[in-house]
């Protein structure tokens, strides 16, 4: 495993992170084992948010945080942990969105299903219109500063949003966000668009999330079949795999699987290798399921793609820049 500086700042990690959406673990002992697993392989950056729940269960929200706090006992001082604030958690009128009064309450939940005492990067999970950028810039720094969160961030952001709120935090002499974390894959290169010069321009680190597009990228799906018995798609997508087919995302698919055969490597692996070759992406959040499809995805680490291989998937790929392929 490889570490790099999460952007400008100091502190390193591994350029794989592993995201707790949990869909696919039968159990939360077996997460739990997923989780111990990806520490066992060198991944010391673990992404996690308060909406997460096993299986996306609304009956669940918070448990991956528990899941996680169980898993970082004796290693926390060793690991790099994300949560994030924004999402709906009720139904009441101040049960999300970005406001002091939300973001205060919901570090405090937080820290407590994590059983720690601070957060490494506090990231907001989206864009709030209805709270003014400074509140929610002010109560990130007071956070900082009472050590309960150490770094912010911000996802799902468009590039003028992330620049609005690193000039506000600059204006008011606050702590700015470090990093992005935005959806980036070979069938949605969106970020390339606006949000790459920006992190270039500003040193920001970047998060990937959804790196095999949901799956589609990972070596598993054929326009030519059905979806896999037990996939994502065959279960609670399966109405959306054949919209999801066309052409251009077939090519693509098509591609990725036949250079990665020629190279003796997986489709996972050579989908999120193109996505760490970017030097405007810092880490690349894998979503497994199991040990050994995390066993497979760090095998997309420790190695370079070659020009003739990466201008083959830009290629293929290059209509997803301007038109990307929903939310994949």
């Amino acid at each position: 495993m490889e570490y790099v500086n999460f952007g400008n700042a100091g502190v390193k990690v591994s350029q794989l992170a592993f995201g707790l959406g949990l869909r696919g673990q039968p159990d939360e002992l077996e997460a739990q084992r997923v989780i111990e697993h990806a520490f066992e392989l060198g991944i010391n950056f673990i992404d996690c948010a308060n909406l997460y729940g096993p299986n996306d269960d609304r009956a669940k929200i918070g448990q991956s945080e528990v899941i996680l706090g169980k898993a970082l006992k004796g290693k926390r001082d060793n690991v790099v942990i994300t949560t994030k604030v924004a999402a709906a958690m009720g139904s009441g009128p101040n049960d999300e969105g970005l406001s002091r009064y939300h973001v205060m309450r919901e570090v405090e939940r937080s820290l407590k299903r994590l059983d720690t005492d601070y957060i490494d990067i506090y990231l907001v999970h989206r864009f709030d219109q209805f709270t003014p950028l400074e509140e929610t810039i002010r109560t990130l720094d007071d956070l900082v500063h009472m050590g309960k969160v150490r770094y912010i961030g911000c996802c799902n952001y468009a590039a003028w949003q992330v620049c609005k709120s690193l000039w506000i935090a600059d204006r008011i002499n606050a702590v700015p966000y470090i990093c992005v974390q935005n959806l980036y894959n070979l069938l949605n290169r969106q970020m390339e668009m606006e949000m790459f010069s920006l992190i270039r321009d500003m040193g920001l680190g970047a998060m990937a999330f959804s790196p095999l597009a949901v799956g589609l990228l990972s070596g598993i799906y054929s326009p030519e079949h059905p979806p896999p018995v037990g996939s994502l798609f065959a279960t609670r997508n399966r109405k959306d795999f054949p919209r999801m087919m066309e052409e251009n995302v077939t090519q693509v698919i098509s591609t990725v699987n036949r250079l990665a055969s020629e190279l003796d490597k997986t489709p996972a692996q050579l989908a999120l290798a193109w996505v760490l070759s970017h030097p405007e992406i810092t880490v690349a959040i894998t979503g497994a399921d199991t040990v050994e499809h995390l066993n497979n995805n760090v095998g997309a680490t420790g190695w370079r793609l070659d020009d003739n291989v990466r201008d083959q998937l830009d290629s293929v790929s290059e209509i997803f820049v301007q038109c990307p392929k929903g939310s994949v």
